[in-house]
């Protein structure tokens, strides 16, 4: 496709770059520091940032102390500020810069908001250290004591406040940049300004922070930051002072952080000797989102209307060049809903296997059953099923025999899956057997006059949901006779795609442990029990060549070799990219436009970005085949599949991203249309 399409531009998509500068400073010496800012703010301008932090106090460098009530400073940090200001003409970003600033007879910790040769506001530190290694009571006042609305700044008559809102005007981006600014101490107080900027609009959060180094503070700012962005559903930029600040009692080590809504997206080197500057391409459509989405976050922001009418906004045009088309440089998860650290996924598989089985094991409990019945069939949904199972067992102190596993060959079934249900059935110690469904199907299929009974090869639609009929009546019948629950395979995944058959089919069970596990990760927890072997050796082996087997309903006769005809995939397209579309949809909301734009670059390149551990086969879409599996995927979930999902049966949820019970995390109304999907994915290019 053309590389200057705005489809490809990160502004197109509600994104917006924003930067960290961690320059060297001289103390006491503007003129070098604002030199580096400048610098470094052309630096993230050109980088496509449209907001670019500095340090506290960066202009005069944080550790002068008592210099700051020296004249000579104060007027060269205006002399430097003005410096900055008038550098700052064309260039396509605010910076926001610290410097000491008297104001009224007073002497503030201020950040300075500049943009394109104008001076957009003045924010003064609200709270200050007067503890352990700080004394800044002894040279600043706090911003709450100021009398004064607005300043006189290097020829400029602005708003100076702590309750200042900077929104940006812009038509090239498509979701709203609103900043506030807080500085160091602000954040560290038990209610920070910046909760209160969130909820008059803020969606990015600025920091212009110093903060010295110890031992484990590093740790704690991680903690700090993250918690602040995920409490105010923002994006939070940290600066913090590095190379060149004095060494006289306190050391440096310049972490600038920068995160969304509870994610670190990007973090400097500590203790580099260079100047640094940070980026990230922050979603701010996500996070507008996820306040609207979270209800809990308006009923705050009427809460404390009363301290929320005190902020003022501060507009301002941003414009970016009509032709730039900035690529994405942030990298998202092919797998989203595993984890590509390793020692994160192990975590992940196991907490999923202790939510299965703890919901499990209650459903037991509370029945006052001992046994089990499950369907296997040698794939992947019934095996991971199966597992949930035996751990259920072996948590309650129950013998596995009361697991009544039963395997039920039909027309289709493969010599292959049917060796691997009755080895993973044996290896566990399961009850049950296998039931030959054939003659049932015959008679049925008879009864109904199918041409089939009358031996035509006829394998339609009803042909096939008989099979899947009889098999889920022989599991409710059998768990009538042996006083047992039935316990349903089916995953997230095919109840996204309505693959599944509806009411006695696969769709229905007393209870379903698989509901909320879409198909990449049911594939990755099998594969995490076979390497951990705590099922023995032959169950490992019987379960990678689970993994390993093509997903396929096999309903359908094949040809002479036994190998089944059908292929999922090829009629729903293939499970790992269709899960990235059902959790950007399903857990963000995206429009479909999005969700190709994220999709394309995730998987439009096999060699960038992250793989989890085991995944040999790495594949790659380019956009038309995106395009295609998307239109697939947003027929089927919007138009067709609702009525299945409007009556699952109980199944507890797993993941943040999403379940798709009427219960939970998804009601919709089973007739809807999806032409607006269908109409905003033709926004996305044919190639």
């Amino acid at each position: 496709m053309n590389p200057r399409d705005p489809f490809l531009n990160l502004y197109s998509h509600g994104f917006a770059r924003v930067a960290v500068a961690v320059p060297v400073c001289r103390v006491a010496d503007p003129a070098f520091n604002a030199a580096e800012t400048v610098r470094l703010h052309r630096e993230a301008a050109h980088q496509g940032a449209v907001l670019v932090a500095f340090p506290e106090l960066g202009l005069s460098a944080y550790s002068c102390e008592d210099l700051f009530h020296q004249r000579a400073l104060l007027e060269g940090c205006e002399r430097a500020l003005a410096e900055v200001i008038e550098a700052s003409r064309g260039v396509g970003a605010v910076a926001v810069v610290g410097l000491p600033l008297q104001v009224d007879g007073a002497l503030y910790n201020v950040a300075a908001v500049v943009l394109d040769g104008r001076l957009l506001g003045v924010v003064p530190k609200s709270y200050l250290p007067n503890y352990a290694e700080f004394y800044e009571a002894r040279q600043f006042s706090p911003g709450g004591q100021a009398l004064a609305t607005e300043v006189t700044l290097c020829g400029q008559t602005v708003p100076f406040g702590a309750q200042l809102l900077f929104a940006a005007q812009t038509g090239q981006m498509h979701a709203p940049l609103t900043f506030a600014v807080e500085i160091c101490e602000d954040v560290w107080v038990p209610i920070p300004p910046s909760s209160f900027a969130a909820l008059a609009g803020a969606t990015v959060l600025v920091n212009l922070s110093a903060s010295n180094v110890t031992v484990g503070k590093a740790d704690y700012r991680h903690a700090l930051v993250s918690q602040q962005s995920a409490r105010c559903l923002a994006a939070y930029l940290y600066s913090s002072a590095g190379p060149g600040e004095s060494t006289t009692d306190l050391a440096w080590d310049g972490q600038a952080l920068i995160c969304e809504n509870g994610a670190l997206l990007a973090e400097s080197e500590r203790f580099r000797a260079d100047a640094q500057l940070v980026c990230a391409d922050v979603d701010l459509e996500k996070l507008a989102r996820e306040r609207m989405r979270q209800t809990s976050f308006a009923a705050s922001v009427a809460r404390h209307r009363g301290e929320l009418a005190a902020w003022r906004t501060v507009r301002f045009a941003l414009c970016r060049p009509d032709d730039e088309v900035l690529p994405l440089r942030r990298v998202f998860d092919r797998f989203p809903y595993v984890p590509s650290n390793p020692q994160l996924l192990d975590a992940r598989c196991e907490e999923i296997y202790q939510i299965q089985v703890s919901a499990l094991v209650k459903r037991l409990q509370s029945s006052g059953l001992r046994k089990l019945v499950i369907g296997v069939s040698g794939g992947l949904d019934s095996t991971h099923a199966l597992l949930v199972c035996a751990r259920t067992m072996d948590r309650l102190g129950l013998p596995r025999a009361n697991i009544l596993a039963y395997t039920m060959p039909g027309f289709a079934t493969s010599l292959r899956t049917l060796d691997q249900a009755m080895r993973l059935m044996e290896v566990i110690g399961c009850g049950g057997g296998m039931i030959d469904i054939r003659p049932s199907c015959e008679q049925m299929l008879k009864d109904l006059g199918h041409p089939y009974a009358s031996g035509q090869p006829v394998y339609d639609i009803t042909f096939e949901n008989v099979q899947a009929g009889e098999r889920t009546s022989h599991l409710f019948r059998l768990a009538n006779h042996q006083d047992a629950m039935v316990v349903g395979t089916g995953d997230l995944s095919e109840l996204a795609l309505g693959w599944c058959t509806y009411g006695v089919g696969d769709h229905m069970s007393h209870y379903n442990v698989n509901a909320s596990v879409p198909k990449t990760l049911i594939q990755h927890l099998v594969r995490w029990v076979a390497a951990r072997g705590e099922f023995g050796e032959a169950c490992s082996r019987a379960l990678i060549d689970v993994v390993e087997t093509e997903i396929s309903p096999e309903l359908v006769p094949g040809d002479a070799s036994g190998q089944p005809q059908q292929s999922s995939e090829a009629s729903v397209g293939p499970y790992e990219l269709q899960d990235f579309h059902l959790y950007h949809t399903l857990r963000s909301g995206f429009a479909p436009s999005k969700v190709a734009f994220l999709a394309l670059h995730t998987w439009g390149d096999a060699a960038a970005g992250r793989w989890p551990e085991g995944v040999t086969t790495r594949n790659a879409y380019p956009l038309a085949e995106i395009r295609r599996h998307l239109r697939t995927f947003l027929w089927r979930f919007f138009k067709t599949s609702q009525f299945k999902r409007s009556c699952v049966p109980n199944s507890p949820k797993v993941g943040s991203g999403g379940s798709l019970s009427p219960r939970g995390d998804w009601r919709a109304p089973s007739d809807a249309e999806a032409t607006v999907w269908l109409g905003d994915l033709e926004q996305v290019p044919e190639r």
